[in-house]
Parts: C-alpha cells; sequence; structure tokens
C-alpha cells in the first residue's frame, strides 16, 4: 500500500493501523476500568418524552419481515418506541458480583458503545415537531431543538459517533470500530422498521450540514477545550424514514430547524482522560462526506432470500442476540444452516442492505471447521461480481496452494449455484483452527466454532473519495448484523471480532493484489453461557406498556 498511502490519507491510516503478529496498533497500554467513558450521553434541561415498550404489540416472525404486515402500521409513540427500542434500546442487564453492565439490541466492539442516535420528525403523533435525542438507558426522547408544526409529516433517524469510547480502550485502531459499529446500527435500524412494515433509506448530506443539523458544532454545547475530542460527537449518516402517512425528508433539513428553539446541554463523557489520539481526528477529517448526491446503487442479480423457517419472533431474535463469549468446541452446524447464513449476506435489495450508501465492495474469506457434510478448509464466497471475476484467480498465484480449488456447487448438488462458494483447499481441521485462531489475534472463539471468516473490501476508491472508507467499513458491520441475527435464528451464535492481524490475513489467502484489505472478522458457533453471570431485565424501573 506504500504507492496508494502517499496519496490517500485513508489508506495510509489503515496501513497505519495494522495489527501485525510483531506489534498491535498503537494503543493505551494499560487500562483504568474505574476511569472508563460514560457510556450513556444525556442532555440535561430538555424536555423528556417518555416512550413506550410496545415490541411485542407489532411481534412478527422473523421469516416475515421481508413482507409488510398484514395492517399497516402508522408512526406514532408507540410504533417509534418499537423502533428505538429494537434498534438502540437496552437488551438486558447482566450482573456478575458488584459489577453490572447493559446489553443493547446493536452491538458494540467491547461493549462500549460509541453511537448516539437523534430523531428528526414532523407530524408524528404525540410528539413535538424538531430534533430529539435518544437516550437508551430509560428509554425516552430528550427535545433538543423543537418548532412550531407546519402541516408536514416526515422522519429521519440520525447517527453520531463519540469515537473516544472506543478510543479510551482501543486508541488509534478505534476509527475503524467506530465505523463497524455505525454499520450495525443502521443495520439494527432496518431490522427494527422492517417489524414495522417501514423502510430506512440513507440521505445524501455533507458532514458539516450533519453536525449544524444535529447540533454537534454548537460551540455552546461542545465548546473548543484541550480534550475535546474525548466530548465531541462526529457526524456520520443521517437516514430518512419510510412509513404509511409520511412525506419525503425536506431537501434542506438544516434550514427547516432554524427557528428552533435548543434545549439542553450534553452530559460529559469522561472528565479526565488519559490519552490523546490525533490520528482518529485526522481520518474523521479526511473521510466525512462531502455535499452532493450519493453514489448509486446496483444491486447484483441474486434471487430473492427464501423465508426462514423459525417459527421465532423478529423482536424475540433482536433482544436475545448477544456476541457469544466461548464456543462449545465439538458442536457442529448443519449444512444447510451454513448455506443459508451465507446467502443471507449477499446483498439484495431491502433490508438491510438498503441502508447501503455505495456499491456493495465486500468479499468473505471463510475457515470452515465443523459444518455437516462439508471439509474443513479455505473458502471464498465473493458476494460481489468484481470479486467473483478477480479473487479466484488471484488467490494463491504463483505458488499453487489453491491449486485443488473448485466451486462447492459442483461437488455439492445443495450449495446454491448463485453463492459461487469457492472451496479454495481443504485441510486438517487442526491446521484450520491454528491458522483461524493466530490470525484473529490468537482468540480461541476464532477456532472452536462451525465457522469463522474474514472480510475483504475493496479498496478501489479510496484514493478519490476519502467518504469511501466509512462507507466499506459500515458494510462490514451490515454484513456482521446480518450473520448475528441469522446465527440467533439458526439456534447459535455469532460474535464480531475486530482485533486480526491484517497483513498475515492477505498472506494466508495469497491475496497479491494491494486492492483488498481485510476489515472485519466474525466467527459462528454453539455458545456456552456462564452460569455465573446473572440475566436481568432491560427496563426494570418500568413494566411493559401496551396500548
Amino acid at each position: 500500500m506504500s504507492e496508494t498511502s502517499q496519496t490517500s490519507p485513508l489508506i495510509a491510516y489503515h496501513a497505519r493501523t495494522r495489527h501485525r503478529f510483531g506489534a498491535y496498533a498503537e494503543g493505551p497500554g494499560q487500562l483504568d476500568w474505574d476511569a472508563q467513558p460514560e457510556a450513556f450521553r444525556r442532555y440535561p434541561g430538555a424536555p423528556l418524552c417518555e416512550l413506550l415498550l410496545t415490541g411485542d404489540q407489532f411481534e412478527r416472525r422473523y421469516g416475515e419481515l421481508g413482507n409488510p404486515p398484514k395492517i399497516a402500521i402508522a408512526p406514532h409513540l408507540a410504533s417509534l418506541g418499537t423502533l428505538l427500542e429494537l434498534a438502540y434500546g437496552i437488551s438486558a442487564w447482566k450482573s456478575w458480583g458488584p459489577n453490572r453492565w447493559a446489553l443493547r439490541c446493536n452491538p458494540s466492539s467491547g461493549n462500549l458503545h460509541p453511537v448516539e442516535a437523534y430523531v428528526l420528525a414532523a407530524g408524528v403523533p404525540g410528539l413535538i415537531d424538531g430534533l430529539h435525542h435518544y437516550d437508551p438507558k430509560d428509554h425516552l426522547l430528550e427535545g433538543r431543538a423543537l418548532r412550531s408544526p407546519d402541516g408536514a409529516r416526515w422522519m429521519a433517524v440520525g447517527l453520531s459517533s463519540v469515537m473516544w469510547r472506543e478510543a479510551w480502550k482501543y486508541g488509534e485502531r478505534a476509527f475503524r470500530y467506530c465505523q463497524l459499529d455505525v454499520g450495525h446500527a443502521m443495520a439494527t435500524l432496518a431490522y427494527a422498521a422492517a417489524l414495522l412494515g417501514w423502510r430506512v433509506k440513507p440521505l445524501a448530506i455533507g458532514g458539516e450540514a450533519l453536525a449544524r443539523l444535529l447540533g454537534l458544532d454548537r460551540p455552546v454545547d461542545f465548546p473548543p477545550s484541550r480534550f475535546s475530542f474525548t466530548e465531541a460527537e462526529e457526524p456520520e449518516v443521517l437516514l430518512a424514514i419510510e412509513a404509511p402517512g409520511l412525506q419525503a425528508v425536506p431537501t434542506d433539513p438544516v434550514a427547516w430547524l432554524a427557528d428552533a428553539f435548543w434545549q439542553g446541554m450534553p452530559s460529559q463523557v469522561d472528565p479526565a482522560p488519559g490519552y490523546r489520539w490525533s490520528v482518529i481526528a485526522q481520518a474523521a477529517t479526511a473521510s466525512r462526506a462531502a455535499e452532493g448526491a450519493l453514489p448509486a446503487v446496483v444491486f447484483p442479480d441474486n434471487p430473492p432470500l427464501p423465508a426462514h423457517p423459525t417459527t421465532a419472533g423478529a423482536a424475540q431474535l433482536i433482544r436475545q442476540r448477544r456476541s457469544g463469549q466461548r464456543f462449545e468446541p465439538k458442536s457442529t452446524l448443519d449444512k444447510a444452516d451454513f448455506y443459508r447464513m451465507l446467502d443471507a449476506t449477499l446483498p439484495r435489495p431491502g433490508m438491510p442492505f438498503d441502508t447501503q450508501e455505495a456499491m456493495p465492495a465486500i468479499a468473505l474469506l471463510l475457515f470452515v471447521l465443523r459444518v455437516d457434510g462439508l471439509p474443513p478448509g479455505l473458502y471464498l464466497l465473493p458476494r460481489i461480481p468484481d470479486a467473483a471475476s478477480e479473487l479466484p484467480a488471484q488467490l494463491g498465484a504463483g505458488d499453487g496452494r489453491f491449486a485443488g480449488r473448485c466451486a462447492v456447487a459442483d461437488v455439492d448438488p445443495d450449495c446454491p449455484t448463485h453463492l459461487d462458494l469457492c472451496l479454495l483447499a481443504a485441510l486438517d481441521l487442526g491446521e484450520v483452527q491454528r491458522l483461524a485462531r493466530a490470525l484473529s489475534c490468537h482468540q480461541d472463539i476464532a477456532a472452536t466454532g462451525a465457522f469463522s471468516l474474514g472480510m475483504l473490501a475493496d479498496f478501489a476508491g479510496l484514493a478519490d473519495d476519502g467518504h469511501a472508507y466509512r462507507r466499506v467499513l459500515r458494510e462490514a458491520g451490515l454484513i456482521g448484523q446480518v450473520l448475528y441475527l441469522e446465527a440467533e435464528a439458526a439456534g447459535v451464535r455469532g460474535t464480531g471480532i475486530g482485533c486480526f492481524f491484517d497483513e498475515p490475513v492477505r498472506q494466508a489467502f495469497g491475496v497479491g493484489n494491494e486492492r483488498w484489505q481485510p476489515v472485519y472478522h466474525f466467527t459462528v458457533g454453539t455458545p456456552v453461557l456462564d452460569s455465573r453471570i446473572e440475566t436481568g431485565p432491560p427496563y426494570p424501573q418500568r413494566q411493559t406498556e401496551k396500548t
């Protein structure tokens, strides 16, 4: 990456923040867990709107999410409460001895949760028009900028990142993790919206305009200071909600808020930060969206994804989603479930890939361990036309390591032909385990499940478009969220892995073209639960409301 890194600060950042066998990316070295940044931001002084906990009222089978509900659901406080609860709300409280922590419906690297959510709404019954901040701890909205109604009816969700929450633990690599988290957050919103029969679409808005829209550039709220990075929220994305009775979002939502009355002051995230990571702020600046239209998204011609056969409810699976901490090392995964999970990651119109901001750009490198009927080994799932045409011939070119590669569909009639799944090399199980473990920062969880994988992103457009870096990382988060819910639907569990050795992954698969770079790992298996950890309800102070 030496030549392109000289012209692209994002490619240079990606190279700088690689983990290597000899050294990890620059980080704090040690952590004071008593000084962890505050996980929940509030805006004291802002008027509050308590949301209803009505997710069960709209429950449908997970396999029905591709179809609208029998009775159309309009936006109102009950349905909005369901949307935000299942997208960003707390799913459970965990405790072990004196320690207590929250789990949320949207996953996050290290459970640190940099993503903050805002609702822009007009004409939603029961909600004052304007900008509202979502507080997941108490499941309520804080009115940040309120204005008089103008007769319009529309709604959008804006996302930001408090990057210090990730940087506190992960140092310079934190910008990557924040973008993965934003991708997960976009996908969780799409799944929650699908339960209601709504859709989510990204909107074209520049980073500076989005900061103004969400109030993130207000000096009275976020005054410049030595440690302003720790308190700042980075503008990420604006997503339109398409639902019955709603109109299009105004072309200039910033002007729509021009006469709004701003209220509340942001609570402090960290009063005494111990480190500064200037490279993260530099990467954020270089990758902010410019003003202008979004790139056109044309999905590959994949057949529709069949409805999942599970009888489990969508809200049930969203709430029960967890990151597995340990896997049962002898359990296997049914081949049909494996193919279904891979099929669900293929980009198609509909949730959650409707939230994608540009053409799909990620292929999957798979470590298959214990899938019934398939040999252990290294596999490739191209996912996109460029990867299908370029990667199979490139992987291992020149050394013959994958000379015996074959299309899985040619040897297994149960494999859907449209997957283009390729067996690169059948290996001894122990050899695949050693490789998967070593490449994922020596973590056992990458080697004890049914399979793990690395996401390989096409970096071709980064030299000319800095925002493309955020987009490919967010696409990786989208894919991760698909795998999380598909694993739960299959009765197993997934775990995102942000720690991997970047260049050794490329070397192990013989990736010779620097255009393709690893961005995220993931693993799926049968979880081993820790009986010492107790689970409590997400909102014990409130009973589930029904209307």
